[in-house]
């Protein structure tokens, strides 16, 4: 969630840190802060706000500092207030820290702490760090580890990382070892990159691809000391580690605008190209009806993991778990798998019972959700404990980072192949995850035999199609959205309706709402309506119905009348020229006639266009929504 970037190297780190920083500005803040070393100095600057409040009191320093660190904190313990924001120091401010994450044990530390005099400044779990380093550092304890011959200080850092409780990330600068960055991953993300005589750290890529593409993610329980002569990786007990850096094949204009106002429609935008990429990677181009001997899909999956299968559960959080929806009703449908989808926040606490022969999947865009991780390592952790092989773990995760904790943790994986995406509200993530459900159902469709050749032919030629389709969307919905926006501009409670596949497009609908334009929003099954929800309904809360012609389509269309009865503004995502659809709705979102399978797709793109507009055209500021963030790595 919040933010760290670190630099020692043969530049001014202040601006690099700064640069970085705003490159983290997507994962969501409420303050900011940096700290260097320079001339035996250790000066620490810290902003309650956006960025440029802190770069405007840095503009007063002239700084020519060669190691440093920074941070953007989405307050966890702590207002969001100057006083509590990083970097933290010790109390003679020779050490300075940053913290992504919680330290759980923080106020048993803080006492004792306390006790040998250390005075604490903030309401921070975080400033324990600092305080419990120089303590050692002072007070070292009479065994140390052949560290302490390496670094005093990253021997009290270690130490440190052994006494703390909870996920956190952590970097860390001293003024009496100013040649030194030390860098802490356990549970929260990190990655070091490696550059010509200088190296950086950071809780995301973003901010050092500017610089340098070859990176090494930390693992859990491993802390690293970046000196302007390399990196030296430890584990928690103190042992050496050899490990290489991989490259990244990104390129720093993807972290761009490219002329939109923003991120977030910018990303809107390259659904088509995203939905083009899926299908070129996962879909064989040489497969046909004569020649279909083999399965139209290439996901690379171990054989094992998908024969035989019984059940599938999914865990998943916010956008992601809506996706999972999508995928549920997929993987029913089309394979005839019973699939359930938890919240992965409740599944770590109340996991459903163990089934045999399940494939368990994790879904989390950035592959760092705490939630999500933490259940999939309980469901590893409790079935390793079945004798019986028909219980043994198959794990699979999705995501659109192959770099990340996900991918490591979890032997398989698909990836979206979406790019990076800076808005905090998920757009193309979520149709890329969507995607991944339609390639994994047609597999197991395949494997299982639950669809005739003919009908998996007739998904994938309508499935081409899509990326085009998409594109005439947003060539003619943007414009017509941009002004019905206009109407919404003091509306405060809005209902979306789906039915069957395109219920969960409803949740998502109304999700994107809520999220950049602060309007309270629902999303509803359109049959539940009568059962509580209409009570809601008058001239002041529009409603908006999602009717594709198949299954559902005329049961959708009674229930939109029924909020027309009520007085309620309609506004129909529907098929292009459809007379009843016309005669139905005030307003109409049309999208091109497809499969009723396929249409999820489609009908998410104008409800994007719809809370985008809104949120823009109430000024707000739409990439970076108030109290959330891009990545939730705290539980």
């Amino acid at each position: 969630m919040c933010g760290i970037v670190g630099y020692i190297g043969t530049r001014p780190a202040s601006n690099i840190l700064l640069e970085g920083l705003q490159k983290l500005e997507y994962r969501g803040y409420d303050s900011a802060g940096v700290a260097t070393i320079s001339e035996g100095e250790l000066q620490c600057v810290r902003a309650k706000g956006k960025l440029q409040n802190l770069q405007d009191k840095l503009a007063g320093y002239e700084n020519l500092a060669r190691v440093g660190i920074g941070h953007t904190r989405w307050a966890t313990h702590g207002k969001p207030e100057e006083y509590n924001a990083h970097p933290h120091t010790d109390t003679a401010r020779r050490l300075a820290v940053v913290q992504n994450g919680i330290i759980e044990n923080y106020r048993e530390l803080r006492e004792d702490l306390k006790a040998k005099g250390h005075k604490f400044l903030s309401d921070t779990d975080t400033e324990v760090v600092p305080h419990l380093i120089a303590e050692f550092m002072k007070n070292p304890p009479h065994h140390l580890s052949p560290l302490s011959l390496q670094s005093l200080f990253l021997e009290a850092v270690r130490l440190a990382a052994n006494c703390l409780q909870g996920a956190f990330a952590l970097a860390i600068i001293c003024v009496d070892f100013s040649d030194e960055l030390i860098v802490v991953r356990q549970q929260a993300p990190l990655v070091i990159g490696f550059g010509q005589g200088e190296f950086f750290c950071a809780s995301d890529t973003p901010a050092i691809v500017p610089h340098t593409r070859a990176v090494l993610p930390l693992e859990n329980g491993e802390l690293a000391r970046l000196t302007p002569m390399g990196v030296e990786v430890y584990t928690f007990a103190g042992d050496r580690l050899k490990k290489f850096p991989r490259t990244l094949n990104w390129n720093p204009i993807m972290v761009e605008k490219q002329g939109f106002k923003h991120f977030m429609l910018k990303e809107i935008y390259e659904q088509p190209g995203v939905v083009r990429t899926g299908i070129e990677t996962y879909i064989d181009a040489a497969w046909s009806l004569e020649n279909n001997g083999t399965s139209p899909i290439r996901l690379g999956l171990a054989p094992d993991l998908l024969q035989g299968l019984e059940h599938i559960q999914i865990v998943a959080c916010g956008t992601s778990w809506h996706a999972s929806l999508v995928g549920k009703h997929l993987l029913e449908q089309l394979a005839n798998i019973p699939t359930m989808v938890q919240y992965a926040s409740e599944f770590r606490y109340s996991p459903s019972p163990l089934m045999p022969n399940t494939l368990t999947i994790g879904v989390t865009q950035s592959g760092e959700t705490a939630d999500t991780l933490a259940a999939l390592e309980m469901e590893q952790s409790r079935r390793s404990q079945q004798p019986d092989p028909q219980f043994q773990a198959r794990m699979l995760g999705i995501t659109n980072r192959a770099e990340s904790s996900l991918a490591r943790m979890v032997p398989h994986i698909i990836d979206t192949h979406a790019g990076i995406e800076i808005g905090v509200a998920a757009t193309k993530t979520f149709t890329a995850q969507v995607m991944a459900f339609y390639f994994l159902a047609l597999e197991l469709a395949y494997i299982r035999k639950t669809l005739s050749s003919e009908r998996i032919h007739a998904i994938v030629e309508e499935m081409r199609q899509l990326p085009a389709q998409i594109e005439l969307v947003l060539e003619s919905q943007e414009r017509y959205i941009e002004e019905l926006a206009h109407d919404f501009a003091e509306t405060q409670d809005f209902i979306f309706l789906g039915r069957g596949i395109n219920f969960p497009i409803a949740l998502e609908g109304a999700l994107k709402l809520k999220e950049i334009s602060y309007i309270h929003a629902e999303g509803y099954p359109a049959g539940e309506m009568k059962h509580g929800p209409i009570a809601l309904l008058d001239a002041k809360v529009p409603v908006v119905a999602i009717a594709m012609p198949g299954s559902v389509y005329e049961k959708v269309l009674s229930n939109a009348q029924e909020a027309k009865a009520r007085d309620a503004q309609l506004i129909g995502v529907v098929p292009l020229n459809d007379a009843e659809a016309e005669d139905t709705f005030d307003s109409l979102l049309p999208v091109p006639k497809v499969d009723e399978l396929l249409s999820p797709i489609l009908t998410v793109i104008p409800l994007q266009l719809l809370a985008y507009h809104i949120a823009a055209r109430r000024g707000l500021d739409v990439d970076q929504p108030r109290n959330l963030a891009k990545s939730v790595t705290v539980e």
